[in-house]
């Protein structure tokens, strides 16, 4: 009868080959016998190149074609290979690994971010570690020391405040980084973000097209800049219609405080019929709130989002929002963060990328004025 295995044994000191056996139409897959560990020789063999080309493809070093780096990365594939990472850190003094550290892991918008960076980055051969901070400038402080002990070729921040109390240790610590996302205003290094005065723009734009004429913004806090330029597009929006500032309402970081700060609101006797939401628990929290009041979007209001997730076009009705380019963020902090881990001279750069208006059919006309929403 047929064994595998022993085909497998009979070669134990050399390399089995894919070994078909047509009688019995089985397959007997590469593999290694006994204890041998797949070498960098190996796959220059298999791959029909040299070892120092091998290593230059896992280690981004040196440019190399793309054909060989595709029969490269393909034989590593066959054979099982995975480079020895703590032997390169010893050879170069730093892991081939970037640390990103977030101000919470609960936000989908940070999980898409790091979910971004890291198919940038494992493409050049680089691993990926998260921490969190929970939003607290002491646990930062923690976390970054803890990043830094890896001796990581470069580090992605998104602080948890403006105040950015961690710069100094981040500076210190001899690692290239990138500040994405919660840029703050006096932050004059490497950094990735978006144009937030635009997006709050076309937000009010849509609506104030529509007609609306009293506004409700719901921001998780003012004290963060990117949430305050983003009120900044509002407001200048409708200023220049001849519009009241909107009603600005910090609704916390959370669901659950979104919820309940606005479900006080609507419990008031304010008048309104268009509600822009800064963040993804903004978003939510309106549409609870409304919907534990009796109001129908987009009858009684209208509603803009932030952050275009896939259950915003899953609702009904389906979410009108500003979508945020997060692959395209990901992207360009890989490519700044590299340009400094390959040893590049360039200027800093503070790079701000647009976002979109998707429209859909959660904003529409106000009601009329006899008819107009009254939140009592």
């Amino acid at each position: 009868m047929f064994q595998p295995k022993k085909i497998v044994l009979a070669l134990r000191s050399k390399f089995c080959k894919t070994i078909y056996v047509n009688r019995f139409s089985e397959v007997v897959r590469r593999e290694w016998a006994g204890n041998m560990v797949v070498t960098i020789k190996d796959v220059a063999k298999l791959a029909g190149v040299s070892p120092g080309t091998v290593s230059n493809v896992f280690s981004s070093n040196r440019a190399v074609k793309a054909e060989l780096v595709e029969r490269v990365r393909k034989a590593a594939a066959e054979l099982g290979y995975e480079p020895d990472r703590a032997a390169s850190q010893l050879r170069a003094g730093k892991a081939r690994v970037v640390a990103v550290l977030l101000p919470d892991l609960d936000n989908p918008f940070f999980t898409s971010l790091v979910a971004s960076i890291e198919a940038n980055v494992r493409d050049e051969g680089f691993d990926i570690i998260v921490a969190s901070s929970h939003g607290d400038a002491v646990e930062e402080a923690r976390r970054l020391s803890a990043l830094l002990a890896w001796r990581p070729a470069g580090l992605v921040i998104v602080p948890c405040s403006d105040a950015f109390v961690s710069r100094k240790l981040v500076s210190g610590g001899g690692v290239p980084f990138v500040v994405a996302d919660r840029v703050p205003s006096h932050f004059d290094g490497e950094a990735v973000t978006v144009d937030n005065v635009g997006a709050g723009t076309q937000a009010a734009e849509h609506l104030v097209r529509l007609g609306h004429r009293r506004f409700v913004v719901a921001a998780s806090t003012l004290r963060l800049q990117n949430i305050r330029d983003r009120c900044e597009g509002i407001e200048a929006v409708l200023a220049r219609e001849g519009l009241a500032s909107p009603t600005l309402i910090e609704v916390g970081l959370d669901f659950d405080t979104a919820s309940e700060r606005l479900g006080v609101f609507m419990e008031g006797e304010q008048q309104a019929t268009a509600f822009i939401a800064l963040t993804n628990f903004a978003t939510l929290g309106i549409l609870a709130s409304a919907n534990r009041s009796g109001l129908s979007v987009p009858r009684d209001l209208s509603v803009v989002g932030f952050d275009d997730y896939s259950w915003m076009h899953a609702v009904s009705p389906p979410l009108t929002a500003i979508r945020q380019p997060v692959d395209m963020m990901g992207r360009v902090i890989w490519s700044r963060l590299r340009r400094h881990i390959v040893g590049r001279s360039e200027p800093v750069a503070d790079e701000r990328l647009s976002c979109d208006l998707v429209v859909r059919a959660s904003t529409a006309s106000p009601p009329s004025v006899g008819d107009a929403l009254r939140i009592a």
